[in-house]
């Protein structure tokens, strides 16, 4: 499992973990929870640990808690939520809120979600940091066209981390957004590392290249998860599933070859 540091903080965590965004929006359906205990268990025992979530994907927040909780599995799971609203003290609340749902009394990572009211709430999260009730503190979005506000908040307001899109049908972040990070030691976080889903659609009648099984990939998901991953500035990728055979095929792609970038740019050719 390829790991990468945490500048800010010296960690050490793996290139992918797992998003939580509609797979773990369920209710207490017992099969639902078993399944998605078996997708965390699968984390685990592949030896990742990132579970993202927010106030604004449902339950999500509260079946991760209760699952860690019934499992026992806090220990090993790096958790990072966002806080998503306007206003210091609603903002408070709802982070209040995160912490009884996730079943912790600190979270590894709270992000001020799609930069709302980011000048107000970074003054919360940098005395909830210094209090220990969160360990990092980031920004995010989920579009390119927020690039450069993801640049200038950090300019402004030095952070942990930083959460975006990038995929190897939309590497614009390759472009500012990744070296600037690492010029900075800011950790990112990667959602959308399949641009949405449409792109393993578009791959699934489509044979795997001679170049996949160099780089020992079974599947599209490993091909172009591992083309993300393979991004030095890329400290974890965070694709959602609720599917445990889903998550032991993204774990997979962490490991074996790690293409250099002149093969990167083979692996975007022919997508």
């Amino acid at each position: 499992m390829l790991k990468r540091i945490i500048p800010s903080s010296d960690e050490e965590i793996a290139v992918v973990g797992v998003g939580t965004w509609n797979g773990f929006d369920v209710g207490s359906d017992a099969v639902q929870r078993r399944r998605l205990q078996d997708v965390l268990t699968t984390l685990f025992d592949g030896g990742a640990s990132v579970i993202d979530s927010s106030p604004m994907y449902g339950r999500a927040e509260g079946v991760t808690g209760d699952l860690l909780a019934e499992t026992g599995l806090h220990g090993s799971a790096f958790i990072a939520t966002k806080v998503w609203t306007r206003g210091g003290s609603e903002g408070i609340r709802q982070m209040e809120e995160s912490l009884s749902l996730l079943r912790t009394d600190a979270i590894d990572l709270m992000q001020i979600h799609n930069l709302v009211d980011w000048r107000t709430h970074i003054r919360t999260l940098r005395r909830w940091r210094e209090e220990r009730r969160v360990r990092h503190i980031g920004y995010t979005h989920y579009r390119p066209h927020a690039f450069t506000d993801l640049m200038k908040a950090a300019r402004a307001e030095p952070v942990d981390f930083l959460q975006f899109c990038h995929s190897i049908d939309e590497p614009a972040a390759e472009n500012k957004l990744l070296p600037f990070c690492a010029d900075n030691g800011i950790a990112t976080l990667i959602n959308r590392p399949f641009g949405g889903g449409s792109l393993l659609s578009r791959l699934a009648t489509r044979p795997l290249p001679g170049l996949a099984e160099d780089l020992e990939c079974r599947t599209w998901a490993q091909f172009c998860l591992k083309y993300v991953i393979s991004h030095p500035a890329v400290t974890c990728a965070i694709p959602g599933t609720g599917n445990p055979s889903h998550m032991a095929d993204l774990l997979a792609a962490a490991s074996g070859p790690i293409p250099d970038e002149a093969t990167r740019r083979r692996m975007a050719a022919l997508i």
